[in-house]
């Protein structure tokens, strides 16, 4: 969005250029009237003496524009000519000093719509063709299939003794230049644009929307310019963004400017084939408006027409277009119903009672526990409930909203023309402390439940550090959140930093446990509004256990764990990346100073402390990663190289799946049961969930010996009992194919394949398979799954829970999977775990065996932290038929660190699990919980600060391809000192842990240390060892 400086005189246009458009003249429109006046004569409808009158009424006097009669036919316009009589006889009967009018045709190609309108209001019991064509053509429109608009206000009345007037709409389908533009000609209007917008336009329009579009190509969101006409007070308004990355603008925009009482004399809407979309709107003040001046209402518009872009409806729209709430307030009302929906305290003190009742370490408990959590969460406050509260308390949003904006409203300038009419309505509202609004609240609301939902308000309030709801230019709202308000019940381990993220696509968290912290950003797509509820209610605690994973995970690495997620809006399923951008770009908002006046501001930061986010590929996002690293660079973010791993090669990324990551460490585990045991790889059969189109499949398939005799993937289940053929999986794998692509000629006699869209499939056996899709969902359940060895690879959470895994245990109590290696994150509860493990099973879960890609991911982070921008370009950018040595390098000392720190944690949990008798699975988790505490306490305690102690752990902890490269004197002034931190406690807690097990004793951590402190001793004065 292109914003000056408030108070600044919008742009004014070429001297001379009175109007955007030429204007538009039907040369047959005599002759057209004729005929049409034959057409209504031979109708009868209207009296022979009437009919020339009232023809020439709807031609000369109600002022609809020629573009009207241009477009329609003789038939479809004498038809309107007689709906209208036939209404003004109506109004004339009942008395009415006014028409109601409604008159439309819509095709595939366009549409033309007739109502009436007074200027100046959103009529919310009219016929709604705003919202009409945003939802049918505008919102609908692509480069292969646009629409473009033009809409007049009548310039009469609709007849002499009525004074309504009628607003137009013309839709029409584009016919683009050059529909499919390459390089340079993206910039070229006259290439990119509709062929009949570049006929009508002046070359003052060209100019200005050639601007815009240019800037709209290189923003994530809108550009907004607002433009002087010559002679007159008439403000021109125009607005251009990217296709599809909103909706509803047409109407949501107008609600807007009524808001301020201005009314559009002219409005249009351009698509171009370079995919940006471009609004324009002339504007009045209404006559006798107490409105202040156009020039300052303009400039609200203008402010405002961000948070439009970004929530252009919502359930709360009503308050605003009938002028109860403004549109910031509307807005805060919508974001404070998403937190509530979200952070409401559902369950009570019974729950507590409850939980402290019962025996946390019987699983049992545990798992009832949380069956009652899910019911209360869902069924105590749905959303539908707690937004008709809201609803019923509209004055309540208005001092909420007060309490918020003045803790996050930068003040303007003591200058009243530069004073928004915002920051005016502020000083209007009762500013309310605390304590009055609270009580305020007590004596408004009716009962406690509605009660604990405006306490959420002021939860939210008190708990937001920044935003940029005020930023002039954003694409999504965005809100860092103090976690302090989550309670400890439901969350027992207390979050560090929590990113709360809206906009008109989707709603998303970022969660992270340690202020040097990195994880994957998950898209959560709904096959169904049944799915997406489901999705809605889990989407906090689904984030906040895929954090607490991560966290465990990260153990070995300086960054602690996080995690993101996107959850798509129902009706949004189709727009993946455009959530995912804004997602980006709003969280980048809050981590990168604003200094550009009316584009990127400064912003209210009670956190006072800069923060940098690190991000991974997840579910959905794999193919995004390149962009945000550019995207950060685009926007002089210094961390762009480390902000995302997972980049192509060419940006220095070092691909997980190219590379075997996390499978290298997976695989490590299998191997290192095999070894303690004494078994030969070759003969142990195994089942795979996760085909082998996806990474970790693919990988597995490539690194294994073993007999494979069944997969499941997204297709469906390919089994035999004889082993499938290896060559075919490898080919599969090799061309990330799914096992729907088996030549099922290489499966044995009582092999099968079942594909998720084949019923009543006849097995073998003999038995039906009534559901593919069923069969595929439960198939690791199935009695013929047993195998010696069990990787998933794929699948979604929480596949094996206590209420099916009794299916993984024989008759005889002995387990169906003799080893589990768990590759895919939380594919078993850990009660479920338990129960095997209990039942003899031996079981590696995610946070420890699949470590490899965060690992993996770190090293990437640290390269991109170390090397200058042209160092890093050389040694770690891989450019088309040339890898840098280093790249190959630093990966094979990646391979390398991984493969040692799964050896080494592997054999802690086997010898902790022999020496205690204790479940792998709890002591996997006690062994990351005491690395993660002690990392913590080392980072504070006396031993960072002593420096030759510092460097000598250093030396070690730095990969030493790096220190080679760079040498520690470098690192340590490129690494900012925070990583350097986490990097020397992670590197002493992970060794000391891994070799004294999590119960070391008091005088273990000298022991460990005393080498240490011995090579500190031995330095001689010139600093070498």
């Amino acid at each position: 969005m292109s914003l000056s400086v408030p108070g600044q005189k919008p742009v004014a246009s070429p001297a001379g250029a009175t109007d955007g458009y030429t204007s538009n003249v039907f040369a047959g429109k005599q002759d057209q009237l004729h005929k049409v006046c034959a057409y209504v004569q031979e109708k009868g409808f209207i009296p022979s003496e009437l009919v020339l009158n009232e023809v020439s009424w709807f031609y000369g006097n109600l002022g609809i524009d020629d573009m009207y009669f241009q477009l329609e036919s003789i038939d479809t316009i004498a038809q309107h000519i007689m709906a209208l009589y036939g209404a003004k006889i109506s109004a004339f009967i009942k008395n009415e000093k006014a028409l109601d009018i409604e008159l439309e045709r819509e095709t595939d190609d366009g549409a033309v719509y007739i109502n009436t309108s007074a200027p100046g209001v959103s009529n919310l019991a009219g016929p709604q063709h705003e919202k009409r064509i945003d939802t049918r053509y505008l919102d609908q429109s692509t480069k292969n299939s646009a629409y473009r608009l033009e809409s007049y206000r009548s310039t009469g009345t609709v007849s002499s003794s009525l004074s309504t007037q009628l607003r137009c709409y013309f839709v029409r389908k584009c016919s683009f230049a050059k529909p499919e533009p390459t390089g340079d000609e993206v910039n070229n209007i006259q290439l990119v644009g509709d062929k009949t917008f570049l006929e009508k336009a002046t070359e003052n329009t060209l100019e200005i929307y050639s601007t815009v579009m240019k800037h709209a190509l290189l923003r994530t969101g809108p550009v907004i310019e607002v433009y002087d006409i010559p002679r007159s007070r008439v403000k021109r308004l125009v607005m251009a963004f990217k296709h599809r990355t909103t909706q509803g603008v047409l109407s949501a925009i107008s609600d807007l400017y009524h808001y301020y009482e201005l009314y559009s004399t002219r409005k249009y809407v351009e698509h171009f084939s370079n995919g940006i979309t471009i609004h324009c709107m002339y504007l009045d003040q209404l006559p006798g408006s107490k409105a202040p001046p156009i020039e300052a209402s303009i400039w609200q518009v203008m402010k405002e027409a961000s948070l439009i872009y970004c929530l252009p409806s919502s359930p709360l729209q009503s308050f605003f277009q009938t002028g109860q709430l403004s549109v910031q307030e509307t807005v805060y009302g919508y974001v404070g119903w998403i937190f509530a929906q979200h952070f409401l305290n559902r369950l009570g003190n019974e729950y507590v009672a409850l939980s402290s009742a019962l025996d946390m370490n019987n699983q049992l408990h545990v798992e009832v526990l949380q069956k009652i959590k899910k019911r209360l969460r869902s069924d105590t406050f749905t959303r539908e409930y707690i937004l008709d509260i809201i609803k019923l308390y509209p004055e309540l949003l208005k001092l909420l909203y007060t309490n918020f904006a003045m803790m996050h409203y930068i003040n303007p300038p003591h200058d009243d023309m530069k004073i928004s009419l915002s920051y005016q309505r502020l000083q209007t509202t009762p500013v309310l402390s605390e304590d009055e609004l609270l009580d305020k609240i007590r004596k408004t609301v009716a009962n406690t439940h509605e009660l604990m939902i405006f306490q959420s308000y002021l939860t939210f309030n008190r708990h937001v550090l920044k935003t940029n709801f005020y930023q002039p230019t954003k694409v999504a709202l965005s809100f860092r959140l103090d976690p302090a308000f989550l309670p400890e019940i439901e969350y027992p381990t207390r979050l560090f930093g929590m990113f709360f993220v809206i906009g008109s696509e989707f709603r998303g968290f970022h969660l992270r446990f340690d202020d040097v912290a990195r994880g994957g950003i998950r898209l959560v797509r709904s096959r169904n509004k049944e799915a997406y509820s489901i999705n809605l209610r889990s989407l906090m605690d689904e984030n906040y256990n895929l954090a607490a994973t991560q966290h465990r995970k990260n153990k070995d690495i300086p960054e602690s764990g996080s995690k993101g997620t996107i959850l798509l809006n129902f009706d949004q399923q189709d727009k993946p990346r455009v959530a995912f951008e804004k997602y980006v770009d709003a969280i980048l908002d809050l981590l990168i100073l604003g200094e550009t006046p009316g584009i990127k501001e400064k912003i209210v930061d009670l956190y006072g402390k800069p923060e940098i986010l690190f991000f991974g590929p997840d579910e959905g996002t794999a193919d995004y990663m390149d962009w945000a690293s550019q995207h950060a660079r685009k926007r002089g973010a210094s961390f762009w190289k480390a902000f995302t791993t997972g980049k192509s090669q060419s940006l220095g990324g070092i691909p997980h799946d190219t590379f075997g990551m996390t499978t290298r460490s997976v695989h490590q585990y299998v191997l290192g049961i095999y070894r303690k045991l004494g078994i030969k790889e070759e003969a142990c059969k195994k089942l795979q969930t996760g085909g082998p189109d996806g990474d970790l499949g693919s990988n597995e398939i490539k690194i294994s010996k073993d007999k494979t005799i069944g997969i499941v993937d997204g297709s469906g289940v390919i089994y035999d009992p004889e082993g499938l053929n290896r060559e075919e999986l490898l080919r599969l794998a090799t061309k990330r194919l799914m096992i729907s692509q088996f030549d099922i000629a290489k499966l044995s006699s009582n092999g099968f394949r079942v594909l998720v869209d084949e019923n009543n499939v006849k097995l073998p056996d003999g038995s039906i398979v009534d559901s593919g899709v069923k069969f595929r969902n439960e198939f690791h359940l199935n009695p013929l799954a047993a195998s010696d060895v069990f990787v998933p690879c794929g699948g979604r959470p929480e596949a094996v829970d206590l209420s099916n895994v009794a299916q993984l245990i024989n008759e005889d109590g002995t387990p169906r999977y003799k080893y589990i290696v768990e590759g895919a994150n939380l594919f078993f509860t850990q009660e479920a775990r338990l129960r095997l493990e209990k039942a003899g099973a031996i079981v590696f879960k995610d946070a420890s065996a699949n470590k490899g890609g965060v690992t993996s991911s770190s090293l990437e982070v640290l390269a991109a932290l170390a090397f200058a921008d042209d160092e890093f370009e050389e040694n770690m950018q891989v450019k088309p038929n040339h890898t840098p040595q280093f790249y190959l390098d630093y990966v094979k000392a990646v391979h390398t660190i991984l493969e040692k720190n799964a050896e080494l944690e592997f054999e802690a949990i086997w010898k902790e699990a022999a020496r205690t008798g204790r479940a792998k699975s709890i002591i996997s988790d006690q062994l990351s919980t005491a690395i993660v505490k002690l990392n913590a306490e080392l980072q504070q305690t006396t031993l960072w600060n002593n420096v030759p102690l510092r460097l000598i752990v250093l030396a070690e902890a730095f990969p030493n391809i790096l220190l080679e490269k760079l040498g520690l004197e470098t690192l340590l002034k490129r690494v900012p000192e925070q990583y350097v931190k986490a990097i020397f406690g992670s590197y002493l807690a992970s060794r000391f842990i891994y070799k004294y097990g999590g119960e070391p004793s008091q005088f273990a951590f000298f022991e460990f240390m005393a080498p240490y402190f011995t090579k500190v001793s031995q330095k001689t004065p010139n600093g070498t060892v």
